[in-house]
Protein backbone atom coordinates (compact mmCIF):
# COMPACT_ATOMS: atom_id res chain seq x y z
CA UNK A 1 0.00 0.00 0.00
CA UNK A 2 1.41 3.33 -1.28
CA UNK A 3 0.38 5.53 2.10
CA UNK A 4 1.10 9.83 2.38
CA UNK A 5 0.96 11.61 5.00
CA UNK A 6 0.22 15.51 4.06
CA UNK A 7 1.29 17.99 6.71
CA UNK A 8 -0.18 21.79 6.47
CA UNK A 9 1.51 24.31 9.15
CA UNK A 10 -0.08 27.49 8.78
CA UNK A 11 2.56 29.53 10.56
CA UNK A 12 1.84 30.39 14.31
CA UNK A 13 -1.76 30.29 14.22
CA UNK A 14 -2.35 29.09 17.94
CA UNK A 15 -5.25 28.66 19.59
CA UNK A 16 -4.85 29.99 23.17
CA UNK A 17 -1.79 30.52 25.64
CA UNK A 18 -0.19 28.22 27.42
CA UNK A 19 -0.42 27.61 31.21
CA UNK A 20 3.25 28.32 31.55
CA UNK A 21 2.94 31.62 29.89
CA UNK A 22 2.51 33.74 33.23
CA UNK A 23 5.75 32.78 34.33
CA UNK A 24 7.64 32.59 31.01
CA UNK A 25 6.10 34.73 29.03
CA UNK A 26 3.71 37.14 30.71
CA UNK A 27 3.06 39.81 27.97
CA UNK A 28 1.25 36.78 26.13
CA UNK A 29 -1.20 36.09 28.83
CA UNK A 30 -4.45 36.25 27.01
CA UNK A 31 -2.95 35.31 23.38
CA UNK A 32 -5.83 33.63 21.10
CA UNK A 33 -4.74 34.22 18.09
CA UNK A 34 -7.20 31.89 15.86
CA UNK A 35 -10.11 33.11 18.40
CA UNK A 36 -8.97 36.88 18.09
CA UNK A 37 -9.04 37.37 14.56
CA UNK A 38 -12.59 35.83 14.33
CA UNK A 39 -13.01 38.37 17.26
CA UNK A 40 -12.01 41.22 14.80
CA UNK A 41 -12.74 40.45 11.39
CA UNK A 42 -16.47 38.76 12.13
CA UNK A 43 -16.72 38.09 8.58
CA UNK A 44 -14.13 35.28 8.73
CA UNK A 45 -15.28 32.94 6.09
CA UNK A 46 -13.84 29.35 6.26
CA UNK A 47 -16.11 26.86 5.33
CA UNK A 48 -13.94 24.10 4.81
CA UNK A 49 -12.10 24.43 8.04
CA UNK A 50 -15.67 24.19 9.77
CA UNK A 51 -16.34 20.62 8.00
CA UNK A 52 -13.52 20.00 9.37
CA UNK A 53 -14.54 20.38 12.21
CA UNK A 54 -12.13 23.55 13.98
CA UNK A 55 -15.03 25.00 16.33
CA UNK A 56 -14.57 21.93 17.98
CA UNK A 57 -10.94 23.65 19.30
CA UNK A 58 -12.09 26.94 18.90
CA UNK A 59 -15.61 27.06 20.44
CA UNK A 60 -15.87 30.75 19.15
CA UNK A 61 -19.94 31.88 18.45
CA UNK A 62 -19.37 33.13 14.88
CA UNK A 63 -18.51 29.99 13.86
CA UNK A 64 -20.80 26.80 13.25
CA UNK A 65 -20.26 23.75 15.18
CA UNK A 66 -19.44 20.97 13.52
CA UNK A 67 -20.45 17.90 15.89
CA UNK A 68 -20.36 15.63 12.99
CA UNK A 69 -16.64 17.40 11.97
CA UNK A 70 -14.47 15.35 9.35
CA UNK A 71 -11.71 15.24 11.16
CA UNK A 72 -9.97 14.08 14.67
CA UNK A 73 -9.25 17.32 16.39
CA UNK A 74 -7.31 18.35 19.57
CA UNK A 75 -4.50 21.09 20.37
CA UNK A 76 -0.35 20.31 21.03
CA UNK A 77 1.77 21.94 23.75
CA UNK A 78 4.93 23.64 22.75
CA UNK A 79 7.69 21.58 24.28
CA UNK A 80 10.39 24.18 23.10
CA UNK A 81 11.11 27.18 24.98
CA UNK A 82 9.55 30.48 24.19
CA UNK A 83 7.73 30.23 20.65
CA UNK A 84 9.78 29.96 17.72
CA UNK A 85 9.35 28.62 13.83
CA UNK A 86 12.31 27.44 14.14
CA UNK A 87 12.46 25.35 16.94
CA UNK A 88 8.80 24.82 16.41
CA UNK A 89 9.19 23.25 13.25
CA UNK A 90 12.17 21.04 14.16
CA UNK A 91 9.78 19.86 17.29
CA UNK A 92 6.99 19.14 14.55
CA UNK A 93 9.66 16.85 12.60
CA UNK A 94 9.76 14.87 15.44
CA UNK A 95 13.10 16.75 17.59
CA UNK A 96 13.59 16.98 20.91
CA UNK A 97 14.30 20.33 21.96
CA UNK A 98 17.35 21.22 23.78
CA UNK A 99 18.68 23.93 26.14
CA UNK A 100 20.31 26.80 23.86
CA UNK A 101 22.47 29.80 25.77
CA UNK A 102 20.01 33.16 25.64
CA UNK A 103 22.49 36.61 25.10
CA UNK A 104 22.23 39.16 23.11
CA UNK A 105 24.05 39.72 20.36
CA UNK A 106 26.80 42.28 21.86
CA UNK A 107 27.85 39.57 24.12
CA UNK A 108 29.06 37.42 21.99
CA UNK A 109 29.74 40.28 18.98
CA UNK A 110 33.94 40.78 20.18
CA UNK A 111 34.33 37.06 19.93
CA UNK A 112 32.25 36.52 16.79
CA UNK A 113 33.97 39.80 15.24
CA UNK A 114 37.37 37.67 15.92
CA UNK A 115 36.34 34.56 14.38
CA UNK A 116 35.53 36.05 11.07
CA UNK A 117 38.88 38.32 11.17
CA UNK A 118 40.40 34.89 11.44
CA UNK A 119 38.92 33.52 8.52
CA UNK A 120 40.14 36.78 6.52
CA UNK A 121 37.01 38.80 6.15
CA UNK A 122 37.15 42.45 6.60
CA UNK A 123 34.87 43.15 9.59
CA UNK A 124 33.65 46.73 11.77
CA UNK A 125 31.59 47.81 14.24
CA UNK A 126 30.40 51.35 12.45
CA UNK A 127 28.59 52.76 15.35
CA UNK A 128 29.38 51.49 18.88
CA UNK A 129 25.92 52.99 19.83
CA UNK A 130 24.01 50.74 17.33
CA UNK A 131 26.20 47.90 17.58
CA UNK A 132 26.36 45.33 15.05
CA UNK A 133 28.56 43.73 13.04
CA UNK A 134 29.53 45.11 9.30
CA UNK A 135 31.45 41.85 7.24
CA UNK A 136 33.09 43.45 3.94
CA UNK A 137 31.15 46.32 3.80
CA UNK A 138 27.96 44.14 2.71
CA UNK A 139 27.15 41.43 5.04
CA UNK A 140 24.98 42.97 8.39
CA UNK A 141 25.55 40.29 11.81
CA UNK A 142 23.42 41.43 14.17
CA UNK A 143 20.09 40.27 16.59
CA UNK A 144 16.86 38.82 14.82
CA UNK A 145 14.42 41.94 16.23
CA UNK A 146 11.54 39.51 15.00
CA UNK A 147 11.52 37.04 17.44
CA UNK A 148 12.42 35.86 21.08
CA UNK A 149 14.98 38.07 22.94
CA UNK A 150 18.69 36.56 22.40
CA UNK A 151 17.14 33.39 20.36
CA UNK A 152 18.83 34.01 17.37
CA UNK A 153 21.23 35.93 15.25
CA UNK A 154 20.64 37.13 11.67
CA UNK A 155 23.35 37.38 8.94
CA UNK A 156 21.72 39.91 6.38
CA UNK A 157 23.18 40.24 2.65
CA UNK A 158 22.29 42.33 -0.29
CA UNK A 159 22.85 39.74 -2.59
CA UNK A 160 22.79 41.60 -6.13
CA UNK A 161 26.90 42.48 -4.45
CA UNK A 162 27.46 38.53 -2.97
CA UNK A 163 26.72 35.18 -3.40
CA UNK A 164 24.11 33.38 -0.87
CA UNK A 165 27.42 30.61 -0.80
CA UNK A 166 29.23 33.43 0.38
CA UNK A 167 26.93 34.72 3.01
CA UNK A 168 26.14 30.85 4.06
CA UNK A 169 30.17 30.65 4.96
CA UNK A 170 29.49 33.86 7.20
CA UNK A 171 26.57 32.27 9.14
CA UNK A 172 28.39 29.05 9.64
CA UNK A 173 31.33 30.99 10.55
CA UNK A 174 28.91 32.63 13.47
CA UNK A 175 26.83 29.37 14.10
CA UNK A 176 30.70 27.65 14.71
CA UNK A 177 31.03 30.38 17.54
CA UNK A 178 27.97 30.40 19.65
CA UNK A 179 25.01 28.65 21.29
CA UNK A 180 22.11 30.54 20.61
CA UNK A 181 18.63 28.54 19.39
CA UNK A 182 19.50 29.63 15.85
CA UNK A 183 21.53 31.67 13.06
CA UNK A 184 20.02 32.71 10.14
CA UNK A 185 21.39 33.74 6.78
CA UNK A 186 19.54 35.02 4.54
CA UNK A 187 19.36 38.11 1.76
CA UNK A 188 17.48 39.31 -1.01
CA UNK A 189 18.02 40.98 -4.22
CA UNK A 190 17.00 44.81 -5.39
CA UNK A 191 18.57 45.71 -1.40
CA UNK A 192 21.17 48.20 -1.73
CA UNK A 193 24.03 48.17 1.15
CA UNK A 194 23.10 51.19 2.10
CA UNK A 195 19.50 50.34 2.50
CA UNK A 196 20.30 47.27 4.37
CA UNK A 197 22.56 49.19 7.15
CA UNK A 198 19.33 51.89 6.89
CA UNK A 199 17.55 49.63 8.26
CA UNK A 200 19.26 48.48 11.36
CA UNK A 201 17.08 49.31 14.51
CA UNK A 202 17.02 49.25 18.25
CA UNK A 203 13.71 47.38 19.96
CA UNK A 204 12.75 48.84 23.32
CA UNK A 205 14.11 45.75 24.89
CA UNK A 206 17.69 46.81 23.86
CA UNK A 207 17.98 44.30 20.52
CA UNK A 208 19.69 45.62 18.00
CA UNK A 209 19.34 44.18 13.78
CA UNK A 210 18.20 44.76 10.71
CA UNK A 211 14.34 44.93 10.53
CA UNK A 212 13.75 42.82 7.44
CA UNK A 213 10.71 43.78 6.05
CA UNK A 214 12.00 47.02 5.80
CA UNK A 215 15.01 46.34 4.35
CA UNK A 216 13.22 44.39 1.30
CA UNK A 217 15.36 41.02 1.37
CA UNK A 218 11.83 39.21 0.84
CA UNK A 219 10.92 40.93 -2.08
CA UNK A 220 12.59 39.53 -4.67
CA UNK A 221 15.58 36.71 -4.99
CA UNK A 222 15.00 35.57 -1.41
CA UNK A 223 17.32 33.68 0.03
CA UNK A 224 17.90 31.83 3.70
CA UNK A 225 19.04 28.78 5.30
CA UNK A 226 18.46 28.91 9.46
CA UNK A 227 21.69 27.17 11.17
CA UNK A 228 20.09 25.25 14.17
CA UNK A 229 21.52 24.13 17.63
CA UNK A 230 21.55 21.00 18.24
CA UNK A 231 18.98 19.02 15.70
CA UNK A 232 19.92 15.70 14.38
CA UNK A 233 17.99 15.58 10.46
CA UNK A 234 18.64 11.53 10.99
CA UNK A 235 15.50 11.20 14.00
CA UNK A 236 13.24 13.50 12.00
CA UNK A 237 10.67 12.44 9.87
CA UNK A 238 11.94 13.18 6.20
CA UNK A 239 15.10 11.58 6.68
CA UNK A 240 13.56 8.55 8.29
CA UNK A 241 11.49 8.58 5.25
CA UNK A 242 14.40 9.08 2.90
CA UNK A 243 16.20 6.38 4.50
CA UNK A 244 13.35 4.19 4.04
CA UNK A 245 12.88 5.26 0.36
CA UNK A 246 9.83 6.64 0.77
CA UNK A 247 9.32 9.99 -1.38
CA UNK A 248 9.49 13.34 0.73
CA UNK A 249 8.95 16.83 -0.81
CA UNK A 250 8.80 20.36 1.68
CA UNK A 251 7.14 22.72 0.50
CA UNK A 252 7.26 26.88 1.48
CA UNK A 253 9.16 28.04 4.53
CA UNK A 254 9.17 24.36 5.74
CA UNK A 255 11.87 23.45 3.44
CA UNK A 256 13.79 26.70 4.88
CA UNK A 257 13.86 25.38 8.05
CA UNK A 258 13.72 21.47 7.79
CA UNK A 259 16.72 19.80 6.66
CA UNK A 260 16.64 16.94 4.72
CA UNK A 261 19.35 15.57 2.09
CA UNK A 262 17.08 13.60 -0.96
CA UNK A 263 14.16 15.65 -0.36
CA UNK A 264 12.19 17.64 -3.25
CA UNK A 265 11.78 21.18 -2.07
CA UNK A 266 9.96 23.54 -3.32
CA UNK A 267 10.44 27.39 -1.77
CA UNK A 268 8.18 29.67 -1.48
CA UNK A 269 6.53 32.53 0.98
CA UNK A 270 2.82 33.23 -1.83
CA UNK A 271 0.09 31.47 0.23
CA UNK A 272 -1.47 30.68 -3.22
CA UNK A 273 1.95 29.24 -4.55
CA UNK A 274 2.48 27.25 -1.46
CA UNK A 275 -0.90 25.59 -1.36
CA UNK A 276 -0.74 24.85 -5.75
CA UNK A 277 2.62 23.38 -4.79
CA UNK A 278 1.17 20.69 -2.20
CA UNK A 279 -2.02 20.00 -4.82
CA UNK A 280 1.04 19.78 -7.38
CA UNK A 281 2.85 17.58 -5.14
CA UNK A 282 0.07 14.59 -4.68
CA UNK A 283 0.25 14.35 -8.15
CA UNK A 284 3.87 13.37 -7.91
CA UNK A 285 4.63 11.50 -4.82
CA UNK A 286 2.92 8.21 -4.54
CA UNK A 287 4.42 6.80 -1.22
CA UNK A 288 5.95 9.16 1.47
CA UNK A 289 5.56 12.78 2.94
CA UNK A 290 4.56 16.11 1.71
CA UNK A 291 5.06 18.77 4.26
CA UNK A 292 4.21 22.34 3.74
CA UNK A 293 4.06 25.86 5.76
CA UNK A 294 1.96 28.65 4.89
CA UNK A 295 3.91 31.58 6.28
CA UNK A 296 2.24 34.38 5.24
CA UNK A 297 0.23 34.34 8.15
CA UNK A 298 3.25 34.42 10.68
CA UNK A 299 4.04 37.58 8.04
CA UNK A 300 0.62 39.53 9.23
CA UNK A 301 0.86 38.40 12.60
CA UNK A 302 4.46 40.29 12.79
CA UNK A 303 3.04 43.12 11.24
CA UNK A 304 -0.21 43.29 13.99
CA UNK A 305 -2.64 43.18 11.08
CA UNK A 306 -5.61 40.75 11.54
CA UNK A 307 -7.11 41.89 7.87
CA UNK A 308 -4.16 40.35 6.42
CA UNK A 309 -4.53 36.89 8.56
CA UNK A 310 -7.70 36.21 7.78
CA UNK A 311 -7.07 36.98 4.32
CA UNK A 312 -4.45 34.46 4.19
CA UNK A 313 -6.49 31.53 6.39
CA UNK A 314 -9.17 32.05 4.06
CA UNK A 315 -6.81 31.63 1.12
CA UNK A 316 -6.06 28.44 2.70
CA UNK A 317 -9.83 27.67 3.31
CA UNK A 318 -10.39 27.93 -0.78
CA UNK A 319 -7.40 25.58 -1.84
CA UNK A 320 -8.43 22.90 0.69
CA UNK A 321 -11.46 21.58 -0.99
CA UNK A 322 -9.34 20.92 -4.00
CA UNK A 323 -6.72 19.08 -1.28
CA UNK A 324 -9.66 16.80 0.16
CA UNK A 325 -10.44 15.89 -3.03
CA UNK A 326 -7.49 14.58 -4.21
CA UNK A 327 -6.34 12.67 -1.28
CA UNK A 328 -7.03 8.93 -1.82
CA UNK A 329 -8.23 6.44 0.94
CA UNK A 330 -4.51 5.66 2.07
CA UNK A 331 -4.07 9.54 2.47
CA UNK A 332 -3.65 11.14 6.16
CA UNK A 333 -3.76 15.01 6.23
CA UNK A 334 -2.62 16.47 9.78
CA UNK A 335 -3.36 20.47 9.90
CA UNK A 336 -1.49 22.31 13.19
CA UNK A 337 0.84 25.44 13.27
CA UNK A 338 4.37 26.20 15.40
CA UNK A 339 3.07 28.59 17.98
CA UNK A 340 0.89 31.92 18.43
CA UNK A 341 1.45 35.42 16.85
CA UNK A 342 -1.49 37.19 18.09
CA UNK A 343 -2.05 40.44 16.34
CA UNK A 344 -4.33 41.67 18.72
CA UNK A 345 -2.09 41.47 22.04
CA UNK A 346 -0.39 44.52 21.85
CA UNK A 347 3.67 43.30 20.65
CA UNK A 348 4.53 42.18 17.44
CA UNK A 349 6.69 39.11 18.71
CA UNK A 350 5.54 35.32 18.80
CA UNK A 351 3.09 34.00 21.69
CA UNK A 352 3.93 31.03 23.24
CA UNK A 353 0.23 29.16 22.51
CA UNK A 354 -0.86 25.84 22.44
CA UNK A 355 -1.59 24.79 18.36
CA UNK A 356 -4.71 23.16 17.10
CA UNK A 357 -4.15 19.97 15.39
CA UNK A 358 -6.88 18.23 12.51
CA UNK A 359 -6.02 14.65 11.25
CA UNK A 360 -8.44 13.72 8.46
CA UNK A 361 -8.42 10.09 6.71
CA UNK A 362 -11.27 9.12 4.38
CA UNK A 363 -11.00 6.11 6.04
CA UNK A 364 -10.90 7.20 9.52
CA UNK A 365 -13.93 8.13 12.03
CA UNK A 366 -13.01 11.49 14.02
CA UNK A 367 -12.32 11.35 17.05
CA UNK A 368 -10.93 14.09 19.99
CA UNK A 369 -7.33 13.31 20.39
CA UNK A 370 -7.38 15.72 23.57
CA UNK A 371 -4.23 17.79 24.71
CA UNK A 372 -1.11 16.61 24.33
CA UNK A 373 2.62 17.17 25.44
CA UNK A 374 4.66 18.03 22.35
CA UNK A 375 4.21 19.26 18.56
CA UNK A 376 6.46 16.28 18.09
CA UNK A 377 2.98 14.04 18.31
CA UNK A 378 2.78 15.22 14.42
CA UNK A 379 5.89 13.44 13.02
CA UNK A 380 5.29 10.13 15.83
CA UNK A 381 2.17 10.04 14.53
CA UNK A 382 3.16 9.91 10.98
CA UNK A 383 5.76 7.78 11.28
CA UNK A 384 3.69 5.44 13.17
CA UNK A 385 1.02 5.58 9.99
CA UNK A 386 4.02 5.28 7.08
CA UNK A 387 5.18 2.06 9.14
CA UNK A 388 8.68 3.85 10.28
CA UNK A 389 10.89 3.70 12.96
CA UNK A 390 9.92 6.39 15.51
CA UNK A 391 11.15 9.51 15.38
CA UNK A 392 13.35 10.91 18.42
CA UNK A 393 10.72 12.99 20.51
CA UNK A 394 6.61 12.36 20.39
CA UNK A 395 4.11 10.41 21.23
CA UNK A 396 1.64 8.84 18.14
CA UNK A 397 -1.92 9.38 18.65
CA UNK A 398 -2.88 7.17 15.80
CA UNK A 399 -4.71 4.52 17.80
CA UNK A 400 -6.99 7.30 19.11
CA UNK A 401 -7.98 7.72 15.61
CA UNK A 402 -7.65 4.18 14.25
CA UNK A 403 -10.68 3.05 16.58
Amino acid sequence: MNKRVIILILDSLGVGYMADAKDYHPQDVGANTFYHIIDRIPSLHIPTFEKLGINRILCHPNLKDMDNGLASYGTLNLMHNGADSFEGHNEIMGSKPKKTYLAPFVENMVEVKKALEDKGYKVEIPDANLPYLLVDDLVIVADNIETDYGQIYNVSAPLDYISFEEVLKIGQCVRHHVKVNRVIALGGENVTPEHLRNSVERREDGLVGVNSPKSNVYEQGYQVRHLGFGISPDYQLPTIAINSGMDVSLVGKMQDVIYCEGAHKYPGVDTGQVMQDIINQMDRVQHGVIAATVQETDLAGHAQNPERYANRIELVDRYLPKLLEKMTDQDLLIMSADHGNDPTIGHNQHTREKTYVLAYSKTMQPANIGERKSLSDIAATAADYLGLKQTENGSSFLPCIQQ
